[in-house]
């Protein structure tokens, strides 16, 4: 008998013997004859001996089938459950919730696993490489996505990042893009890294995403979309220049020549030169498109800027309101390009109107928001605010908000441009990162 069934034994049959031996007493001094009184004894004794073998049996059994419960729930198995007593019964009620802790855990594991099966499901079926390593960057999981690009099979369980070629990957930014060579191969993947705990242990989340293709397939469009439009511009150049000096050409063989064949010429001269000047503009631009350096960051403060590119324009009424004290990171020369790009639009667009344009600022989170709003017409076709060389004005170049744009995302930030809800005009949202991502 294990030792605390014992002392339970001991305790149940100490504290029924003494009303035992008090009633054993009390019958030996009563005026029973001698042969009762020693029947009576007895038959006392039996009781006791009998109540205390049945209470530790009982005891015995409901421990064991409590123990046997909780081994089961230990070991998972869930489907075990006891019989229930008579509710009345305090180890019934105990037998009770312990059936309802084992229905409570089924459940629950059938959660689990059907969930499990769900994850293990997408990740087999995702087109993304997916893979987890341990605190000493050991791969624990790959899914066959990643075992694509590892060309290998499950037996990569266990290699060193270093091994696999990731380990680049699992220091520096948690998301950015990476250029990979895998088995000789290279190609551009989208990255993304997080963590993740396991038995107690900091893990690390791997996501690859192949961009080669998409990025391929971008770059393709983006030159097809530029050779149409560089195709255009020289059309609409050469295309007058060379019918005019076709003209001229038969204007100065004609025999006599006409009285006014000087001012003919001449006009055709300025035609011509005027052509050959959007033509050179429009080349310009589009080496201003090619020649946007990496931002070289380091602390502005937002209000000086503002102020500064603000004085330039004399053109319009330019208001500032001004926002709280704020500092962020960026190359100050391109940050002063975005807005006076910005404030001129907002300027051209308010030219009919004594309006002023007005720039504001505001720490939202994170994040800084510069607002430049007008009072102008409006946006006709927003659409097509940043698609390159297109433009609305007359002598419009068509960058200006496209390298606004460009600017802008380069310093891990955006440029919104939209009608006023309230009021007419526009209003263009530059928000950069009040901090350094």
């Amino acid at each position: 008998m294990k030792p605390a069934h014992r002392r339970l034994t001991v305790a149940i049959a100490a504290s029924s013997l003494v009303p035992t031996l008090l009633a054993a007493v009390i019958l030996w001094q009563s005026d029973l004859s001698r042969a009762l009184r020693l029947g009576s004894v007895a038959g006392l004794i039996v009781v006791w001996a009998s109540s205390v073998i049945y209470i530790r049996a009982r005891s015995r059994y409901h421990l064991r089938t409590l123990s046997n419960l909780l081994a089961a729930l230990r070991e998972g198995d869930f489907s075990f459950r006891a019989r229930e007593q008579s509710r009345s019964d305090p180890f019934s009620e105990v037998i009770t919730e312990v059936n309802l802790l084992a229905d409570t855990l089924r459940r629950q594991r059938v959660d689990d696993l059907e969930a499990t099966g769900l994850v293990r499901e997408v990740m087999a079926e995702i087109d993304v490489a997916v893979f987890a390593f341990d605190p000493s960057h050991r791969l624990l999981q790959v899914n066959p996505a990643g075992e694509a690009l590892l060309g290998r099979d499950r037996t990569v369980l266990g290699a060193s990042a270093t091994e696999l070629g990731l380990e680049d990957c699992l220091s520096g930014a948690p998301a950015r893009t990476v250029q990979l060579v895998i088995d000789g191969t290279g190609s551009r993947w989208e990255m993304r890294r997080g963590a993740f705990r396991q038995h107690g242990r900091p893990n690390q989340l791997l996501v690859l995403s192949d961009v080669s293709r998409a990025l391929h397939a971008e770059e393709l469009a983006a030159w097809k979309r530029m050779i149409r439009v560089i195709g255009h511009e020289l059309n609409n150049s050469l295309a007058p220049i060379t019918s005019l000096t076709g003209s001229m050409e038969r204007l100065v063989r004609r025999d006599p020549l006409p009285d006014d064949w000087q001012s003919d010429v001449v006009r055709g001269f300025e035609v011509i030169a005027s052509r050959v000047e959007a033509l050179n503009r429009f080349m310009t631009d589009c080496s201003r498109l090619a020649k946007i350096p990496e931002p070289t960051l380091s602390p502005v403060d937002v209000g000086t800027c503002v102020r500064r590119v603000a004085a330039l324009e004399q053109r319009h009424p330019v208001r500032i309101v001004e926002g709280t004290e704020s500092t962020v990171p960026a190359d100050q020369d391109q940050l002063e390009q975005v807005l006076i790009n910005l404030v001129r639009n907002a300027v051209e667009a308010s030219a009919e109107t004594t309006a002023a344009v007005e720039v504001s600022w505001v720490a939202n989170g994170r994040w800084l928001e510069i607002t430049i709003r007008d009072e102008g017409s409006g946006l006709a076709n927003p659409e097509n605010l940043f698609v390159p060389f297109f433009t609305t004005k007359a002598k419009g170049s068509g960058i200006g908000l496209f390298l606004c744009r460009h600017i802008a995302e380069a310093h891990g930030g955006s440029v919104l441009v939209r009608n006023r809800n309230e009021h007419p005009g526009c209003e263009a949202v530059l928000r950069l990162p009040s901090v350094a991502t």
